[in-house]
């Protein structure tokens, strides 16, 4: 059975860091992708980044691009999301989520088949 566990979440002010991190069990880490959507009140989930454990490679939705940086620990099976420079609107309930192959559609939530119990990132002005 997959599990994906987060931790990390929390209270911080504008321009403040936070680590999210995520560790998985139950399936062959290097054969899936793994990401992080959010999901704030009132609005629709969001991809924010994913790692593909195949060949490393990393993508983020357009508003992290240069403050936010996933990472993988293969000896761990963890995943961590390094937040830097955060925003107000950064404020959402973070999901780590997976799904088996190298593929990660960031755009469609439906694509990823297990996700975490979620944790609160909130961003304060």
């Amino acid at each position: 059975e997959v599990q994906l566990v987060e931790s990390g979440g929390g209270l911080v002010q504008a321009g403040g860091s936070l680590r999210l991190s995520c560790a998985a069990s139950g399936f062959t880490f290097d054969d899936y992708a793994i990401g992080w959507f959010r999901q704030a009140p009132g609005k629709a989930r969001e991809g924010v980044s994913c790692i593909s454990r195949s060949d490393g490679s990393t993508y983020y939705k357009d508003s992290v691009k240069g403050r936010f940086t996933i990472s993988s620990d293969n000896a761990k099976n963890t995943v961590s999301l390094e937040m830097n420079s955060l925003k107000p609107e950064d404020t959402a309930v973070y999901y780590c989520v997976a799904r088996e192959g190298i593929w990660c559609p960031l755009r469609d939530p439906a694509e990823f088949s297990s996700w975490g119990q979620g944790t609160q990132v909130t961003v304060s002005s």
